[in-house]
């Protein structure tokens, strides 16, 4: 499985962005689709996940509210939409894909730049 993050950019506290993660492989649909972003000297940190069927999706608190995820399984695509972006949100975003048996996820992508600015 290949993955490819894109929707990163530069945008004022407020704002907002789409990010977008375009996957390969017919299996796209059996995985649990994850966002994670690490920003500078942090450590990487989960974001938001949603099962291979959209019912199940989880968020951290500091993003809920502001952040949805979602898919479309006919697109192979997984979507970070971002609102009310925060100097904090400023990081680099990867996408990442786990079978739903596994708690691992297993497969990143190269990540994309989020900037936030005041």
């Amino acid at each position: 499985v290949q993955l490819q993050a894109s929707g990163g950019g530069l945008v004022q506290a407020g704002g907002s962005l789409r990010l977008s993660c375009a996957t390969s492989g017919r299996t796209f649909s059996s995985y649990t689709m994850g966002w994670f972003r690490q920003a500078p000297g942090k450590e990487r940190e989960f974001v938001a996940s949603i099962s291979w069927s959209s019912a199940i999706a989880y968020s951290r608190d500091s993003v809920k509210g502001r952040f949805t995820i979602s898919r479309d399984n006919a697109k192979n695509t997984v979507y970070l939409q971002m609102n009310s972006l925060k100097l904090e949100d400023t990081a680099v975003y990867y996408c990442a894909a786990r079978t739903g048996t596994s708690s691992t996820y297993a497969y990143w992508g190269q990540g994309t730049q989020v900037t936030v600015s005041s």
